[in-house]
């Protein structure tokens, strides 16, 4: 039951957010920002894949316990474009909010992003064993969820200074998605049915993404 229902909930995310994706890049009618954003979902939705197919398979095949290098491999390679998501979330706010200068807050935006992927490319991560290491899954993910804070007061105050409504609960997303994606991190592997919470989690990227796929849509019925 469990592998039937996954699967589909996977299959539909996956599809999702790579077809919005693609229809914003090829209906964004030249608007920059639309266009990173979605690039930005194609990301997210190619990124996840990596992860989420092997373990469709290895759920409805022989079980988790074979594939152990095809999802750890997808795990990393997740880890990595879920970083990269984040830095095209940051210049779509810059486009948005006609933000200049600012220097020290992009440079912020790549050391964090810099620090989480180099931390997840050491060996100690364990990211092909059966047994990956749980101190290093919380060392990297603290300049993750530093980024992820930033973003959240950007697009926060953005928001609110602009009267923005259609991106006024984007932050909300940002914050659902960590909220729901720490606790996996801390607890999943001891609570495994605290893993559940990465459907929740989903959802909110999946908000994410729609909330610029509307946004473009009534800018371009205008």
């Amino acid at each position: 039951m469990q592998a039937i229902v996954e699967t589909l909930f996977d299959a539909v995310y996956l599809i999702s957010v790579i077809t919005i994706g693609l229809t914003m890049i090829a209906k964004s009618n030249g608007n920059k920002q639309y266009r990173l954003f979605g690039i930005m979902a194609v990301v997210l939705g190619a990124g996840d894949s990596f992860h989420l197919v092997p373990r469709a398979v290895a759920l409805c095949t022989t079980g988790l316990d074979h594939f152990t290098t095809a999802l750890g491999t997808g795990k990393l390679i997740t880890s990595i474009t879920m970083t990269i998501f984040y830095i095209i979330l940051y210049y779509v706010w810059r486009i948005r909010y006609q933000i200049n200068g600012q220097t020290g807050i992009t440079i912020t935006v790549y050391l964090l992003s810099i620090l989480r992927i180099i931390l997840c490319l050491f060996p100690q991560n364990g990211w092909l064993s059966a047994n990956a290491s749980f101190s290093w899954g919380i060392y990297r993910n603290i300049p993750f969820a530093l980024l992820g804070l930033l973003i959240i007061v950007l697009f926060y105050n953005s928001a609110k200074e602009h009267n923005d409504s259609q991106f006024k609960y984007m932050w909300l997303t940002i914050v659902l998605s960590f909220g729901f994606y720490i606790p996996v991190v801390l607890w999943a592997d001891t609570i495994p049915m605290i893993g559940m919470l990465m459907i929740p989690k989903t959802c909110a990227y999946v908000w994410t993404v729609l909330i610029g796929f509307h946004s473009m849509k009534k800018e371009n019925n205008r």
